[in-house]
């Protein structure tokens, strides 16, 4: 029995001895595994957070007039998400056309540029998408030539005949006060104006000739004018900066077709600077016609909600204040704080002529081509 219990004694011991080398191989096995995970580099949990979507692209089509600050057009793009891609197309006319060729596959989702000389074929083309912008509440009525809210009102502007002031003062010449006064002998030679075929301002003076002798008087006027030495280039920039003596051309004719914001251009872009406009506008009644130009969403764009977004941007007081020196056109809004050289060297005529733009639509074509029977043959 002594021997059976000195065997039994033996094996716990030896026993114990294994039980106590096991737990030491088991926690030098856990504190290798705890060295070995702190050098493993950590992996981040996923985020919940989303990731931003890509930005939208919205196209504007637009004449090739058109001009924003790159300021305004970062905000509008930045509170929206999305991309603005420009595509300027031609002259106003040029740039409709283009709207009106594609429509079936448009390529933009809104259109700016198109005026009152245009309005009516891109509403009869079915052209636009009507949306009652709020920010039409406070503009004009005068303004507002769709009642549909296809086409909805952004500026204005107003052709009149730009004068040189030097050389009235010189000559001791007293200035026109109406269309039928350029026709005397003492203005022969001295006007300049654009082809209405090809020119938009050149088109906007030739509808204030109709609107004010009428279409059974108009051609009889132009006939004398053409006696009288009437001067016709095929666009805006050759006439002002090529004939007129009161810009930077010095050209023959102190008289042009321009615009009632072409003074205050002069004085902001001068090499020097000028404490007075060289030139002046001649705002007599009737001898002005004023051009509304409007923006609409292109029909069957997929970009319905950012095009509303741009609309109203376009309405809004920070791109209405941005348009004068810009586009040197007028505001629709009247909240709308004007240049301090608009304010001083601009005139604003208070009786512009202005003609029906279905009656534009409907005779544009047969009074241009007119006109040119009898000016230019």
């Amino acid at each position: 029995m002594r021997c059976c219990a000195s065997t039994l004694v033996k094996i716990r011991q030896i026993d114990e001895r294994n039980l106590l080398t096991l737990k030491k191989l088991t926690l030098t096995i856990a504190l290798s595994a705890m060295l070995l995970a702190a050098c493993v580099p950590q992996v981040a949990a996923p985020s919940t957070t989303p990731t931003p979507a890509a930005p939208a692209v919205l196209r504007v089509m637009t004449h090739d007039s058109f001009l924003v600050s790159e300021a305004l057009v970062a905000q509008f793009e930045q509170e929206n998400n999305v991309k603005l891609s420009f595509l300027p197309s031609g002259d106003t006319g040029a740039a409709l056309n283009k709207a009106i060729l594609s429509k079936g596959a448009p390529l933009a989702d809104v259109f700016y540029g198109v005026d009152n000389t245009f309005l009516s074929r891109a509403l009869d083309e079915s052209l636009f998408e009507p949306y009652a912008s709020p920010l039409l509440a406070n503009i004009p009525a005068e303004f507002k030539l769709d009642t549909d809210n296809r086409a909805l009102p952004v500026d204005y502007g107003d052709v009149c005949i730009n004068y040189d002031k030097a050389y009235f003062a010189e000559k001791n010449l007293a200035l026109p006060q109406s269309l039928e006064d350029l026709t005397a002998p003492a203005y022969k030679g001295l006007l300049a104006i654009e082809n209405p075929a090809t020119s938009s301002p050149g088109l906007a003076f030739l509808l204030a000739t109709i609107a004010h002798f009428g279409e059974d008087g108009y051609l009889a006027y132009w006939q004398q004018l053409k006696d009288n030495g009437l001067v016709v280039v095929n666009d805006w920039n050759t006439a002002y900066y090529t004939n007129f003596s009161g810009s930077s051309g010095r050209g023959p004719q102190p008289m042009v077709v321009s615009y009632a914001s072409s003074p205050p251009a002069e004085v902001i872009f001068a090499e020097t600077p000028l404490t007075d406009a060289p030139t002046a506008s001649i705002i007599a009644p009737g001898t002005c016609f004023r051009q509304i130009e409007f923006v609409g969403i292109l029909a069957d764009t997929p970009q319905r909600a950012l095009a509303e977004a741009f609309v109203d941007f376009m309405l809004s007081i920070p791109f209405q204040e941005d348009m004068p020196l810009q586009m040197f056109v007028y505001p629709v809004q009247p909240d709308a704080k004007l240049p301090e050289a608009f304010v001083s060297y601009a005139q604003v005529p208070l009786q512009p002529a202005t003609l029906d733009p279905a009656t534009i639509s409907a005779n544009r074509t047969v009074w241009i081509e007119a006109w040119t029977e009898t000016v230019l043959r």
